[in-house]
Formats: C-alpha cells, structure tokens, sequence
C-alpha cells in the first residue's frame, strides 16, 4: 500500500520590476523555458503586465514581468508605469532587476522605486542582470553600493541570456514561497489570450526592424483569427495602427518591402508558438494620435 504524501503545496506571486531595458523579459522567458513575452534592444518594449507561471514539484510561481519604470510623459507611458507600480502591492514577492552594465546609482527614477517598495511591504530581491558583460571585479562595488541603498532580502547576481544564476534566484523564491493553492493547471503557462502573444510578435518585430520613434507609436492589433484543423493552418490578420500618416508609408515601404518583411519574421515566431502552419496578413491603420486618447487607449488594451 502506497503511503499518502503529507508535503503542502506552496505557491505565490512575484512581480519583476525595473527600469526599461534591464532584461525582466528575457529573464521570465528563461524561468519558463520558452517565449511568451516579446523582447528587443530598445526601451519600452513591454506595455502590459505579463503573466508566466513557473511548475514545479508541489508548488507554484505566478511572475508578473512589468513595464519599465521611466519619467513618463504621454497617457501611454505613464499607463505603462502605473502597472509597474501598481504591481507591487498584489504580490508575495519582488525582483528589482537592475543592469549590471548600466549603474547609475541614485538617480531621481531609481529613489522613486525604493519608496514605492518601501510602501509596499514586500520582501524585495535585488536581481543583477547581464554579469556577464563585466568582471567579478566590477560587480562586487556595484553590490555593496546597492547593499547600503534597500535592506533587500537577497543580492542574486544573474545573466537572463545565458542562464547563469538563474536557477539558484528560482530556488531561492521556492524556499521562501507561502502555503498556497495551485492557481493553474500544470499545462499552463500564461492566461494571455494567443491573440495578445500574436500581437505581441508582430510588434516586437517593428522595434527590431524600424527606426525612431515610429515603433513606440505603434499598436498592434489582431482583428481575425481562425483556426482551419485540418489543413493545421491558423488564418491571422493583424492591424498596426500607427499615430501619424507619415509612418503609414514608412511601415509599409518602397512597394511593400518593409511590412513583407515584418509579417516573415513574425510569421516565423507565430508558427513557433501555435505549432502549426499560419497566414499571416498585416494591414496599416492610421489612429491620429491615439497615444495621447484615452478611447484608443482602452480600445488597444492599455487600461487598468
């Protein structure tokens, strides 16, 4: 006769938290094991809170990878910040993921984020990201400087590109996870529709591929999606509204080159992610301003 387990599940939620470009989605990405939030070398790239749930034996992790906290000016980005911010308070923990390569110690952002932790009461972990790209050398003065600034419950040194230190971070949050129930179903690993992922690939495909300003006005939505069984195809066609009718044609490019070759590359990482064939036909809408709109806003997704 089989002896019944008495071990309790533990579970609980952490928000990854920052300023932009510091790597909170590659780190989740990483942590999952597989992509769901979109990533670029331009700042910004995340707009929505993104949720991943991390399994394991009897237990559970809920991430929320945030937006980057910046000095926010238009509607847009400072819908942007407030769901960083407004993070903090719903969860069990946090990761304050800062750039190794990028120290800038004290400045007016980074004193706006401690007292918002400070308000929030969470124990705080400081994750040190892209070690690396500088020596042990380097490192050591930027943990000690940060280990006066925030009594953090741990200093995790970790590269999200390569995986170095990532699973002892993961280990660290599991031993310190509540009792708590199983939230989702061990087959799942985010609650976004696949119509918000597939919106997701087209526009990071826009950051890494076009210039300025223009990827940052930009949003992008999918206004059909239909599943064909069996031909194992998904038929996808998806809108990006930009805000001025000087980048309609830009998207676009000399005879369609520049959208041709957006919808490839996205094409490629939807298939990936759907694991089937897909069609994918993009079209550009001009929303004259729609940043700034709190309609356009809610209509594209950005509300609270």
């Amino acid at each position: 006769m089989q002896a019944e387990t008495t071990e309790k599940f533990h579970s609980g939620v952490v928000a990854i938290i920052g300023r932009p470009n510091v790597g909170k989605s590659t780190l989740l990405n990483r942590i999952l094991g597989q992509k769901i939030a979109i990533t670029s070398p331009k700042p910004q790239t995340t707009r929505n809170r993104i949720l991943g749930v991390a399994h394991f034996d009897h237990g559970q992790i809920l991430f929320l990878d945030t937006p980057g906290i910046h000095q926010a000016k238009d509607r847009l980005n400072q819908f942007m910040v407030e769901q960083a911010m407004s993070s903090c308070g719903e969860v069990d923990m946090v990761l304050y993921l800062i750039d190794a390569t990028d120290h800038a110690p004290h400045n007016a952002t980074e004193e706006k984020i401690f007292t918002h932790l400070r308000n929030c009461g969470r124990p705080v972990y400081l994750v040190i990201n892209k070690i690396d790209a500088l020596s042990r050398e380097r490192l050591l003065p930027i943990m000690q400087s940060y280990a006066t600034k925030y009594p953090f419950a741990s200093l995790v040194p970790i590269s999200a590109a390569t995986g170095d230190g990532v699973d002892l971070l993961v280990k660290m949050l599991r031993d310190a996870l509540p009792e708590g129930p199983q939230y989702y179903s061990e087959d799942t690993v985010t609650d976004l529709p696949e119509r918000f992922i597939v919106a997701e690939m087209v526009r990071e495909q826009l950051l890494r591929q076009m210039r300025d300003e223009i990827p940052f006005m930009v949003a992008v939505v999918v206004e059909e999606f239909s599943e064909e069984p069996e031909r194992n195809l998904v038929v996808i066609k998806a809108a990006i509204n930009v805000a001025r009718d000087s980048h309609k044609g830009i998207v676009i490019g000399k005879q369609g080159a520049m959208i041709r070759a957006l919808g490839q590359s996205a094409r490629r990482d939807i298939e990936k992610f759907l694991g089937c064939r897909v069609y994918l036909e993009l079209f550009v809408k001009v929303q004259k301003d729609w940043t700034a709109s709190e309609r356009m806003l809610r209509e594209f997704g950005y509300h609270s």
